[in-house]
């Protein structure tokens, strides 16, 4: 059964068909392509809520595995940190072929992660670029603490700006701090939102088109919830 939902994104519809246990679609070139940034944000807005509530819509990924085998359209690119807690796939209630799901220590950029952005909007049609940081991150703590090992100092380096654009904590600026762990965290995601719009003129084309849109957003790991930057 196909039933409309009216989003409460500006009156717009989309179309779920996930009651009576009949097995959620996963998207075509036509679903992508009809939906717009506001509508592809409420998708996920919707999949968190469901997620928190611990409802699943009902999916047959075996039968969304065999569709996609010849082709993906996903409606958004999230990037986030490799967190084991932090699967976008599941935070947002979300199947096969339904997202791009970009993933590094700390949500941080660089030129390939850019990259693949761009390839995820211009190349392939998704309408949504998310950057998710999360509360509690492990990233975010060893670059308040200045941890010093291999090639995660390098990474670490980038989180840096946001430790320096913290400027209410004027004591225990450390991990052991977890306001200004969340607030450097905060720091860091919307460093990164500016950084895309900035690096890749492609993207800034789009989004002030109205092609896409590029958000912000923290998911919180004691209770499940995202909160989008809007």
């Amino acid at each position: 059964m196909i039933i409309q939902c009216k989003s409460s994104f500006k009156n717009e519809k989309i179309s779920f068909a996930f009651l009576n246990n009949h097995p959620l679609r996963t998207h075509t070139k036509e679903t992508q392509g009809g939906l717009t940034p506001g509508l592809a944000l409420q998708i996920l807005k919707e999949g968190n809520a469901r997620f928190m509530k611990n409802i699943k819509a009902h999916r047959d990924l075996l039968e969304q595995a065999n569709i996609t085998s010849t082709g993906q359209f996903p409606f958004a690119a999230i990037l986030s940190c490799i967190d084991s807690r932090t699967s976008a796939e599941l935070i947002f209630d979300q199947g096969l072929g339904d997202i791009f799901s970009i993933r590094v220590a700390g949500n941080i950029l660089n030129d390939d992660i850019l990259g693949s952005m761009e390839y995820s909007c211009k190349l392939s049609g998704s309408k949504l670029i998310v950057v998710l940081g999360h509360t509690k991150c492990g990233a975010i703590s060893g670059a308040c603490d200045r941890v010093k090992l291999g090639h995660i100092t390098g990474l670490l380096e980038k989180i840096e700006p946001a430790i320096e654009k913290e400027t209410e904590t004027k004591d225990n600026r450390n991990s052991g701090n977890n306001d200004f762990v969340k607030n450097v965290t905060i720091n860091n995601v919307q460093m990164v939102v500016r950084k895309i719009r900035e690096q890749s003129p492609i993207l800034l084309e789009m989004e002030n088109s109205g092609e896409i849109k590029i958000i912000g957003g923290l998911y919180h790991l004691e209770n499940g919830q995202v909160t989008f930057f809007e």
